[in-house]
């Protein structure tokens, strides 16, 4: 149950719809259950508005299952799964878990509503194409959330004109999304260009000594342009977790 949700029982209450014993022991359902091999939080939507998130990676096929079945039977849906194989996503639809995969970011949302509403207008820009999955990471994890998500990929400062072509796109955004290996300059750039909050992630991508991304990394904290923060290397979906609650904090514009 998320805040919304939880909300819209209270008012339920007020009206006499529900009785408040009834509403009582739907709050009291266990805040989280122990499956042994994970604690399933179930009060996170309540508290944060997002149901929990399952990082796939370290996790065996029966374990992801099972968090899945349990968060199922708690009416939970649009759950997302990062940094899955292609093996998971096939091994949860042979159980009969619904999953839209995909396989570039190596994402799912397991129990998809496709019904969902989007607001706003999230921006996610790439320095180029090889930046792609960690776009892709943040731009599905946004959608997954209840934004409209809008994708400028390839506009990498080597070619900047690129860049000024999009910027009518640029100033429409919310919040940007920099996503940039090599040096990072794409979030600097960005950043001196739009008035909105910028979040730049660092990727791996890069040639000999760019150290798997920390050069992109420590380019990105030293931007110069104000209005920039900056999330860990490759953290795709953290930067669409905070874009999300960046685009979502005031009615849409």
């Amino acid at each position: 149950m998320n805040k919304q949700e939880t909300l819209q029982m209270l008012q339920k209450i007020q009206a006499g719809a529900i009785s408040p014993e009834d509403a009582l022991s739907k709050l009291c359902i266990e805040p989280f259950s122990d499956l042994g091999y994970a604690k399933v939080d179930h009060h996170r939507a309540m508290r944060q508005g997002v149901c929990e998130v399952i990082y796939g990676t370290g996790k065996t096929q029966e374990q992801i299952a099972g968090i899945l079945a349990n968060m199922k039977e708690n009416g939970t849906c649009n759950i997302l799964l990062t940094r899955i194989p292609q093996q998971t996503a096939d091994f949860l639809a042979g159980k009969h878990i619904p999953v839209n995969y995909h396989p570039i970011p190596q994402l799912g949302i397991a129990f998809p509503d496709e019904e969902r509403p989007r607001v706003g207008n999230i921006v996610i820009a790439s320095g180029g194409t090889s930046d792609m999955a960690v776009c892709e990471e943040a731009a599905l994890t946004a959608e997954a959330l209840g934004n409209q998500v809008t994708r400028v990929y390839d506009i990498g400062v080597a070619g900047i004109h690129r860049l000024i072509s999009r910027l009518d796109i640029l100033n429409e955004a919310r919040v940007i999304v920099a996503v940039a290996g090599m040096e990072g300059a794409l979030a600097s750039v960005v950043g001196g260009l739009v008035s909105c909050p910028v979040i730049a992630v660092p990727t791996s991508v890069g040639y000999g000594a760019n150290f798997g991304g920390l050069s992109a990394l420590l380019s990105m904290l030293n931007s110069c342009a104000s209005g920039v923060a900056v999330v860990n290397i490759d953290n795709g979906f953290g930067a669409g977790f905070l874009a999300s609650r960046i685009n979502q904090m005031r009615g849409i514009k």
